[in-house]
């Protein structure tokens, strides 16, 4: 079922012992804004809990398919689509047909895969085209309120890998490693769903409210050591009564105020920081649903 309402949400996490999103180009250390030394967790990451929530909540049921999951092979979900619609694309008469029948496998995509519906994809392939949507949901980066400190830990495990590396070492058999970790820090992030995109894609009221459920519930499915102890904060929604939205986004966000409380300089907890809502910025046309 559609909705007719355009919706942004702010959204509020935070890590605690633990690297939210290691940066590959960077030893896996946690990614920082170097100007500002504040911490970054890119959208791409977002996306990836939300999409692994979805896998566990409705395990790949339709129309819940992910798209872009681990391991997947994009060519053969794609294939999926022209198999579905009875193109036989291995033969020369299939492929002609199937380059022709794009517009249709895009819809038999968005209909069946729950990502593709909300943040869209790029589903070109040679064989087996399947076009590109623009996703009714898009996520920002997310950057910690205050600056962050990187702590880079020397770690040792009690095996080694191989006979050489056994027989170097004589009987020690120990590993050296490192490990990233951020103490402490509280991350926001911005969102925005369009009524008009979700029309095109299929993005429905059920989907948004299993995006809501996984937004709540995602650090709960992605427990590692490595992440330490992250947890949602704060999901502030703004709902607009109009399609095309009933104020501008940014003023929506500048309602929404976290900063550390008084006498907090290094903080170590939600509990040291306040937010404060300042409901009275909002036009009677925007209604704010507030989960903490």
């Amino acid at each position: 079922m559609p909705f007719n309402n355009r919706y942004e949400f702010v959204y509020l996490f935070d890590v605690k012992d633990g690297n939210p999103n290691g940066d590959p180009d960077a030893g896996n250390a946690p990614r920082i804004d170097f100007e500002t030394g504040q911490g970054l967790v890119t959208d791409v990451c977002l996306k990836r809990k939300i999409r692994n929530y979805i896998l566990c909540a409705k395990n790949e049921e339709h129309p819940f398919r992910i798209y872009v999951k681990e391991k997947s092979v994009l060519e053969l979900q794609n294939e999926l689509a022209f198999q579905s619609l009875g193109y036989d694309l291995k033969s020369d008469q299939g492929k002609r047909k199937g380059s022709e029948k794009t517009s249709e496998a895009r819809s038999w995509m968005c209909e069946n895969f729950y990502d593709i519906r909300a943040f869209g994809a790029v589903m070109g392939n040679k064989e087996a085209n399947c076009g590109q949507v623009r996703g009714a949901v898009q996520i920002t980066f997310a950057r910690s309120i205050d600056p962050i400190i990187s702590l880079e830990h020397t770690i040792t495990r009690a095996a080694v890998a191989t006979k050489k590396e056994a027989q170097q070492q004589e009987n020690e058999n120990k590993t050296m490693g490192r490990k990233y970790t951020v103490s402490y820090g509280l991350y926001k992030a911005h969102g925005f769903i369009s009524a008009n995109l979700a029309k095109q894609t299929g993005f429905s009221k059920v989907d948004l409210e299993l995006l809501w459920d996984a937004l709540k519930n995602m650090f709960d499915q992605d427990r590692s050591a490595s992440k330490g102890t992250m947890s949602m904060r704060g999901l502030y929604i703004f709902k607009h009564e109009s399609p095309l939205g009933n104020a501008p986004a940014q003023s929506l966000f500048d309602s929404i105020e976290v900063r550390k409380k008084e006498g907090v300089e290094i903080p170590r907890n939600f509990s040291d920081y306040q937010v404060k809502v300042s409901k009275e910025k909002h036009p009677s046309t925007v209604f704010l649903t507030e989960v903490v």
